[in-house]
């Protein structure tokens, strides 16, 4: 079976139709058909104030049904993705990871 039908069967789709799993992208969360833009992105962005247009001219390759279909699973799903968010933070993934962070702002590992 050839790479590209692999990842096509991998594809699971969701409830709406911009936005997609596929197996080794991202994790497996949710993201935007044919690219690795994650819902949680998006919502980001969405939540940090940022326009739909906003977020076209940052990411030219989308469409605005694309981005607002992103926007619509995240409020559709807002507790997963708020927990995606939670997990995704610079200070949960330093302790994650055992990370810590000098005097002069660089990251390292302890030890």
């Amino acid at each position: 079976m050839g790479t590209r039908r692999a990842a096509a069967l991998s594809k699971q789709p969701t409830e709406h139709p911009y936005i997609v799993r596929v197996k080794r992208v991202c994790g497996g969360r949710p993201i935007i058909k044919g690219t690795r833009i994650s819902v949680r992105h998006v919502a980001e962005l969405h939540k940090s104030g940022d326009t739909v247009d906003e977020i076209l001219k940052a990411h030219p390759h989308l469409t605005a049904a694309a981005v607002y279909d992103a926007i619509s699973y995240y409020l559709d799903h807002q507790k997963q993705i708020e927990r995606e968010i939670a997990e995704n933070r610079l200070e949960t993934l330093m302790k994650k990871t055992d990370l810590k962070m000098g005097k002069r702002g660089f990251l390292h590992f302890a030890g």
